[in-house]
């Protein structure tokens, strides 16, 4: 059932960092939430407020279930959001958390400046498909994409791609798996999106919380 015909404001998030790093903003609009989704089989945690809950869904669900009306709100990284294409979401602010790159990376001695010359032909396994062949359409290169949903490192150790497109924070997984990374190429956060008939039909509930979450922006 569609959230949008009661008076329950409903907030999607992924579990884990995004959760953990919304949590301060939830905090600025004096909102809290009462179970720690790491320790609760609930999939919809309720807040101190009775017209505040939470979902928890799969990261890369977040822009449908905001895009679809089963939830008013929610937070998901500008990967994700580029992915989906962000159609029918209202995307007021970029929370700044969360964050990490974007980046190509390959196995320890590969010739990436090579492979990649105008006109070339390279084969590359990532989730990131529109991400991905944008990029290498932008240089002028022959992409192949492989989408996998995880192990990205394996891809190029096994010889199954030339090349991976994946977020990087700290770079440790690409290091112990003897991978380099070779160009980072875009700057992820996350973002506040808002289903737009929400924005119109609980407007008076809606404008507080985003403009809580707007005040308490971590700055760089």
């Amino acid at each position: 059932m569609s959230t949008q015909s009661n008076g329950m404001v409903t907030l999607a998030l992924s579990k884990g960092r995004i959760f953990e790093e919304t949590l301060p903003l939830l905090a600025a609009a004096g909102i809290e939430v009462l179970e720690d989704p790491e320790k609760s089989r609930k999939l919809i945690l309720p807040t101190n407020r009775p017209d505040v809950q939470v979902v928890l869904v799969r990261a890369t669900d977040v822009p449908t279930y905001v895009q679809y009306g089963g939830a008013d709100l929610g937070v998901a990284g500008k990967d994700i959001l580029i992915e989906h294409g962000g159609q029918g979401l209202y995307q007021p602010l970029d929370l700044n958390i969360a964050k990490c790159r974007m980046s190509v990376a390959v196995r320890e001695g590969f010739d990436y400046a090579a492979a990649v010359k105008q006109g070339s032909r390279i084969r590359v396994a990532t989730k990131y498909t529109a991400i991905a062949r944008q990029h290498f359409a932008d240089k002028g290169v022959h992409v192949d994409l492989i989408k996998l949903y995880g192990s990205m490192e394996l891809a190029p150790l096994t010889g199954l791609a030339d090349a991976i497109v994946d977020l990087v924070s700290t770079g440790k997984t690409l290091v112990a798996n003897h991978l380099v990374e070779v160009e980072p190429f875009m700057q992820i956060s996350s973002r506040l999106v808002v289903n737009q008939a929400a924005l119109k039909l609980k407007r008076d509930q809606l404008r507080p919380l985003i403009d809580a979450f707007a005040s308490a922006i971590p700055k760089d």
